[in-house]
This record gives structure tokens, sequence and C-alpha cells, in this order.
């Protein structure tokens, strides 16, 4: 009975350690783009769509004024949200504000899908368009993992 109760132990302090430098992982590649320019996120951005897609000279072009238009739009966001937080401006969204997010998201999701099927041909798109869901699936599994660790502590 003894050996079981320290082989348990054993196992969960494994396990707990385990987890918690996933969690620690995960902080780090994320303030590795935080610390990041937009032009370097652009670049390389541009560059693994370059490798993913077999992108042309003119191609890549293109695809680097998209990406580094993201990517100042995408810092100056998560710098003015920074703000909002720190000064403790941060207030919860109204119903209406929240819906008025989501569609102005949606829009741009639709804008930077017809940019992209405008310079890529019909199979880089495709490969495109599944990669674009395969990363979705992941972020709301990520979302749910998050979730249901938050409800559990």
């Amino acid at each position: 009975m003894k050996k079981l109760f320290i082989l348990a132990l054993a196992f969960t302090t494994i396990q707990v350690s385990a987890q918690h430098q996933m969690d620690k992982e995960g902080k780090n590649r994320m303030s590795k783009y935080e610390n990041m320019t937009a032009e370097e996120a652009a670049t390389t951005q541009t560059k693994k769509m370059t490798l993913a897609l077999d992108l042309t000279e003119a191609q890549q072009e293109k695809i680097q004024k998209i990406n580094l238009e993201n990517a100042k739009e995408r810092k100056a966001k998560m710098a003015s949200h920074k703000a909002m937080k720190e000064s403790g401006e941060y207030k919860k969204l109204s119903d209406k504000q929240k819906m008025d997010l989501k569609n102005a998201r949606l829009d741009k999701k639709i804008a930077h899908k017809k940019q992209m099927k405008e310079i890529l041909d019909e199979k880089q798109y495709e490969k495109w368009t599944e990669k674009m869901e395969q990363m979705q699936k992941k972020k709301k599994q990520k979302m749910k993992s998050q979730k249901s660790k938050m409800k559990s502590e």
C-alpha cells in the first residue's frame, strides 16, 4: 500500500511539473512575437508562406505588403489593449459592442480571403485555405482547454 501511494505521488508530481513546463514554453513563444517589430513579423510570416505555398517573387511582394499592414494593425491593437489594462480603463463590453467587433473581424477576414484569392493560384489558394482551417481548429481546441482550466481552478 505504501509503495502504491509513493508511486501515485511521484506520478502526480511528474504530471504537474510537465504541465507547468508546457505553460511556461507557451508564454515564452508568445513573448517572442510580442517583441518583434511589425516588419519582422510580416517578413517571418511571408517566408513561412513562401515555403508552404511555393510563392513566386511577385506573390511574395504582394503578400509581404498585406502581412505588414496586418502586423501593424495587430501591434497597434495590442498596444492600446495593454495601455487600457494598465490604466484601469479596461471594462467589459456590451453585447452590441461585442457584436460590432465580431462583425468587423469577419469583414476583415472576408477582405483578406479575397485578397489572397487574387494573389494565389488555385492550388496555392486551396492549400492556404486548408492551412487556415487547421489553424482555426487548433485555436478553438486551445481556447476550450484554457476555459476548462480556468473553471477547474
